[in-house]
């Protein structure tokens, strides 16, 4: 069986996977695609970002939590996906239920299941862009 080898000198060749690996570790890291609304219940339990139009919102004052909900691609009862604002972090995003409504919104953060539909808890609003 033939035996195949390299026409360059075998230092070179180390030097050059040397390089090649110092530069994969230095490289920034690559970030993840967004996902659309629809597709954030094959995520729960990630960190991702989820990108879609706010159908709907709602500040629940009478609740003790007085919750902000904002429901993605379908209006309430009928959304794909929902972010909550909590009322301690109410106050950094002005009134995102009526601010945030037709708007197409990527949101960062842990996702989680509530009642069998997706969410993200946003506490900061650099977690939100537009």
């Amino acid at each position: 069986m033939p035996r195949f080898t390299s026409s360059v000198p075998a230092t070179a060749a180390r030097m050059l996977i040397g390089i090649l690996a110092s530069s994969a570790l230095c490289a920034p890291p690559a970030r993840a695609a967004d996902l659309a609304a629809a597709d954030a219940a094959h995520h729960v339990g990630e960190t991702a970002t989820v990108c879609g139009i706010v159908a709907s919102g709602k500040f629940d004052s009478d609740l003790k939590s007085q919750p902000t909900f904002l429901d993605f691609e379908r209006p309430y009862p009928d959304q794909v996906f929902t972010v909550v604002i909590f009322g301690s972090d109410r106050s950094k995003f002005g009134t995102p239920e009526t601010s945030l409504r037709g708007k197409h919104l990527c949101v960062t953060g842990k996702i989680q299941d509530r009642s069998g539909l997706p969410e993200i808890i946003l506490n900061d609003p650099k977690q939100l862009r537009q």
